[in-house]
This record gives structure tokens, sequence and C-alpha cells, in this order.
């Protein structure tokens, strides 16, 4: 398995927190990004915590993106657009995945919003054209990712994306996840569908009071 310098940005939240430390479980070095370098230096010492030989720093969002060789948004879409255009010079040339769920919510319960550049990852790659973009690791709880679960098994990683050799380093950071390859689902225009479909599950777990996946049958393994 390859070995990434991985830098979280939204990396206090949930299912940053969440994604980065099962990473740091599997070796790989990763920084988590926030506005508040403090915060991530705070939620880093978490992480640590439960990883004693992990290597997990935190850093001010443009400093931890500069030092990495992959790049994470796992961030809320209020704010993204202006977030993602304030870090276009560290994030050129480089692999940035992107989790972001662009969800609304109302009495009827989540639904997905109608994003003007089609998803938020298709926004990000407008916004910067060198940066390799991919979409993955959207489905995943974030607090089945912060639980003691060697792996999430139950589940698959679908990865979206234009660029082959960035949509393989997202497929092999799924391992770390759920023990296996991420599911290669296409270009990135299908993170319109893939970024919506989180509020299905988000449904299924309210009605059923459960933490669902999703899995993907019929493959190899």
């Amino acid at each position: 398995m390859t070995t990434y310098d991985v830098a979280v940005i939204g990396g206090t939240g949930p299912q940053g927190k969440g994604l980065a430390y099962r990473w740091a479980r599997h070796g790989h070095r990763v920084v988590l990004g926030s506005r508040s370098a403090e915060r991530a230096d705070k939620a880093a010492a978490e992480i640590t915590a439960r990883v004693p030989d992990g290597v997990v720093t935190g850093a001010a969002n443009a400093d931890a993106a500069a030092g990495a060789d992959v790049v994470v948004l796992a961030v809320p879409y209020d704010g993204h657009d202006d977030l993602v255009a304030a870090l276009a010079e560290q994030l050129a040339g480089k692999v940035v995945i992107s989790c972001v769920n662009p969800l609304g919510f109302d009495k009827q319960g989540p639904y997905g919003l109608v994003v003007p550049g089609g998803s938020a990852a298709e926004t990000a790659a407008a916004l910067v054209p060198s940066a390799r973009l991919v979409g993955a690791f959207h489905h995943v709880s974030a607090v089945t990712l912060w639980g003691e679960e060697e792996y999430l098994d139950h589940e698959d990683v679908l990865v979206c994306g234009d660029d082959a050799d960035a949509k393989a380093v997202a497929i092999e950071l799924a391992r770390a996840v759920t023990s296996r390859d991420g599911v290669d689902a296409g270009r990135l225009r299908i993170a319109r569908q893939l970024e919506p479909w989180t509020a299905v599950l988000i449904s299924i777990n309210k009605r059923y009071k459960t933490r669902s996946g999703t899995a993907i049958s019929g493959l190899p393994r």
C-alpha cells in the first residue's frame, strides 16, 4: 500500500476527523486543516490519543494543503466555493478528493440541493482547473468512522473522477476504511448523483434507527 501525506480540510468536523483517524491507523501521514490552527491541533491530539503510533498534526487550512500530496475537502457546502477559491494556489496540480454533500433540511427531512456547477466536486474542479478532482467518501457515516471497528466492511466507497491516476489514489485510500478498494463509479459528473444520495441514507437511518451504508453487489472481490 502506498503511504500518502493527506491534508483533510475541515478536519475538525466529524467526517473529516473520522477519515483522518482511519488513515492514521493505516500509516498515512495526516494533517488536519481548519480556519483555526489551534482547533486543528486539538483535533489532531484526539486522534493521536487513539493512534499513538500515527503521524497526525494540525495546521491552518492553507498550510495543511500546501504540504500534502492529497487534499481532502470535508467541509460544509455553505462557504465551499469561497474556501476552494482561497486555496487555489495550494490545490493546484494536486489530487483533491471532495466528499462535500450539498444538502438541505426542512420539515420533510433532508434533500439534495441544486448546485449551479452540477455538483460540489465539479464546482471545485472549475475553480481550480489544474487540480485533479475526485469525488469519494460521501456516504460513510461520521459516527462509524470514529468507531472502534477495524474496518467498515459492510459498505463501499464510490469514487468518480476524470483523471484515472487521481481516481486510483482515492480507490486505494478506501482500503483503510472498508478493507477493500473503492468502487470506480465513473466520470466526475457522477458526483451529481453521489452527493445527494447521502440524503437517502440519512432518511433510512432516521426511519430504521441505524447506521446504513451503500454496498455494491456483484463485483469481484
